[in-house]
């Protein structure tokens, strides 16, 4: 039996932002979910997006998420997605609606797919926190092998090829002819990566982390040269991807969680996405995807071969991003561990994600010491 197509928007980093969680949700309600108050949502809709909504609203938080809270948002006629930042220890920069709103609005007549944007709220006056209302795209974001596994080899081969081929596209836009070409600052990109992971490490310190700070060490001495930039997702993987199944079609519907969007290095995508492969085979299925493990999904090697056809790009030299990315899902998922200390989560699967930070340390200092 194949798994089902679910209408659903899965919150990263990992959700980027996080990594995004299962597909599971709460019941629909009259009563306004953490963080959702709905007669507010209404009246901003009525002025900001006329007939989109209409009458009272019901909503329900798309569980799972450990960065950006999604809801779906229905008046019995239509449903839309509502995107606003987690509730409490928001750093600076990490969970920017707005920039998220802009990227996926810029990127709508492009050849990444990506949902239809309706409204973006960017002050706390509406609901308490910034927020955006956009499409709700049909498709299923795939996170375990277990679910690939009854499309059999082949269609899984093909997902796992689309995935590569739609970063591949990504990557192929021009910033300046979708308007954002004052989106990021490319030059230095990476050395204010590494800077800035550090400098979130240091906003969610609550206890000692082996070998975390001799990763940063190493990133911050050993920064290369940068490729030639594009639009970089800063999460890309199978589960922010929804995968219209319909038909045995096997589509890419949409790209989802844009937090971490910016311009700069696209090879920082690519050193995320292998080690996204990675973790797969080291028992880290509770923080991260593991559909990797899945019959007919590529190998790493496959997936750069790929990716290097389709972009023209040089991928000889990914130890750094390699290590990049091993430090910054370090980071992110120390955060997360962070936030569920203090009581600031919502929904469930957070107790065991400080269990995956030191072995993400361990893979990063390997992945640059092999070099």
């Amino acid at each position: 039996m194949t798994q089902p197509t679910q209408p659903t928007q899965p919150t990263q980093p990992p959700s980027q932002g996080n990594p995004a969680g299962g597909a599971s949700s709460a019941a629909y309600g009259t009563e306004d979910p953490p963080g959702l108050p709905l007669e507010p949502l209404r009246a901003f809709l009525a002025d900001h997006a006329p007939g989109l909504l209409d009458g009272r609203l019901t909503a329900r938080l798309i569980a799972g998420g450990k960065s950006n809270l999604t809801y779906i948002v229905g008046d019995g006629r239509r449903e839309v997605i509502v995107r606003r930042p987690p509730l409490g220890h928001v750093l600076a920069t990490a969970h920017d609606m707005v920039r998220e709103h802009r990227v996926i609005s810029a990127l709508h007549e492009t050849d990444v797919p990506v949902p239809a944007t309706y409204a973006v709220s960017p002050g706390d006056q509406v609901i308490g926190a910034p927020f955006y209302v956009m499409e709700l795209v049909e498709g299923t974001p795939y996170r375990l092998a277990a679910q690939l596994r009854p499309l059999g080899p082949e269609r899984t081969r093909a997902i796992c090829e689309r995935m590569v081929d739609t970063l591949v596209a990504l990557h192929a836009v021009d910033p300046d002819e979708v308007g954002l070409s004052d989106f990021g600052r490319p030059q230095g990109f990476l050395e204010r990566q590494v800077r800035r992971w550090k400098q979130q490490l240091d906003g969610s310190r609550s206890r000692d982390v082996a070998g975390i700070d001799e990763l940063h060490a190493w990133l911050a001495t050993h920064v290369p040269p940068e490729s030639a930039p594009a639009i970089v997702h800063g999460d890309f993987r199978l589960d922010n991807l929804l995968i219209d199944t319909t038909d045995g079609a096997d589509r890419v519907a949409a790209v989802l969680d844009w937090e971490m969007a910016t311009l700069g290095d696209p090879l920082t995508d690519v050193g995320l996405l292998q080690v996204y492969q990675a973790l797969a085979g080291m028992g880290s299925g509770d923080a991260v995807s593991d559909v990797a493990l899945a019959p007919g999904w590529l190998g790493p090697d496959e997936i750069l071969d790929r990716y290097a056809a389709g972009s023209g790009r040089d991928l000889g030299r990914l130890s750094f991003h390699l290590g990049l990315a091993y430090f910054k899902l370090a980071v992110i998922l120390e955060g997360i561990h962070y936030r569920y200390t203090k009581g600031q989560t919502v929904g469930e699967g957070f107790a065991t994600v400080g269990e995956s930070v030191e072995p993400l340390v361990a893979a990063g200092l390997a992945a640059v010491k092999d070099q």
